[in-house]
């Protein structure tokens, strides 16, 4: 270890013990302390675990050489510091990797059928599905924001917003294009043919984040209507806003409430517009991360579902589960969830001390 990240670490000890008492000498508010506290002290805590680690070991070094007779105990003590040391150094070393600022934030997910016909519609219904039983899985609070059905039961497309602290973090590499093998069940020859849906993940973004503009907004109300054009209800409460800047597009007509439906499209043109400056970042860093794992872009095929083996195969970092029953159940996703995360964790700890 270079003497530099040292001094860091023992930086970011002194800014924690720092936090803390100001904290108790504060008299009114100290939101902003306490939000600081709260995220720089599982860090300090790692590096404490570390820097203690190293010292025993310093210690029982010396023990082990100035007293024969307690060579033995000291000598099993270092092994097993020794054995716990390189996992301790990888927990502050990540801990260390800079944060995307969106991590913490509630997701939106936007799942869209591709091609395939009704096979697809009925696909993207699967992932809906999926994405649904792992958020609840997980103690988050998912909400249906607004869904476009087939006649036969798929989905043209669905709005699912997710709220729960993290939930963009795990969620934002499933962003991309997800690929069926299987066949469907309007086939009569018992072929198997391809279809896809597409996924865009986004972060939930507050008024702070996205300052809108009256003027720039189109509102147009109309009738909801169902699957064949079905009135779902008589009354206006349909909302559509155009975002005339952008060209960005958000129709809601899931609530009976015009006023329900039309905060819904705020939510979800909020997060659209907040997503594609977070592109246009990621468009310029893309050169220098030579190691990313997915883009986010939703062109990119990132995952193919094959039936008739049963397997799931994430093609960015060439894993295959045979669990796509479980995986489809939501019960087997995170093993992906985790094994993509961690890849990207890798690539950028590469990166660093490349």
């Amino acid at each position: 270890m270079s003497t530099a990240y040292d001094d860091r670490l023992s930086a970011i000890l002194a800014r924690r013990d720092e936090l803390a008492a100001l904290m108790s000498e504060a008299s009114g508010s100290f939101t902003d302390l306490a939000k600081e506290y709260a995220e720089i002290e599982p860090l300090a805590a790692d590096i404490e675990a570390y820097q203690k680690a190293k010292a025993d070991l310093v210690e029982l070094r010396q023990m082990a050489e100035s007293e024969p007779d307690m060579r033995g105990l000291a000598e099993a003590e270092i092994r097993e510091i020794e054995a716990r040391m390189p996992a301790l150094e990888q927990a502050v070393r990540l801990a260390l990797l800079p944060k995307d600022v969106d991590d913490d934030k509630s997701a939106i997910l936007e799942i869209r059928a591709g091609t395939g016909g009704e096979e697809a519609a009925l696909f993207a219904g699967d992932l809906l599905r999926m994405y649904q039983r792992y958020a609840e899985g997980r103690g988050w609070k998912v909400e249906l924001v607004d869904l476009n059905e087939t006649e036969l039961g798929g989905i043209k497309e669905a709005t699912l917003e997710v709220q729960g602290r993290g939930a963009f973090a795990r969620l934002k590499f499933e962003a991309g294009v997800h690929r069926v093998q299987r066949v469907p069940v309007t086939e009569a020859g018992g072929r198997i043919h391809t279809s896809a849906a597409t996924v865009a993940v986004l972060p939930e973004a507050e008024e702070v984040d996205v300052e809108l503009d009256e003027g720039d907004l189109r509102i147009d109300v109309y009738r909801a209507s169902g699957a064949g054009g079905q009135h779902v209800n008589r009354t206006e409460s349909a909302v559509r806003i155009t975002h005339l800047p952008t060209g960005l597009v958000v129709a809601i007509q899931d609530e009976k409430s015009q006023h329900k439906n039309k905060a819904k499209a705020l939510k979800i043109l909020r997060a659209r517009l907040y997503d594609q400056e977070r592109q246009a970042k990621a468009s310029a860093r893309s050169a220098e991360r030579k190691g990313q794992v997915g883009s986010g872009d939703r062109s990119e095929r990132i995952r193919t579902y094959n039936f008739p083996q049963g397997r799931v195969t994430d093609h960015r970092i060439n894993l295959t589960l045979y669990k796509l029953d479980q995986v489809l159940q939501g019960e087997a996703l995170g093993e992906l969830i985790e094994a993509l995360i961690a890849e990207d964790q890798a690539a950028r700890l590469a990166e660093i001390a490349a």
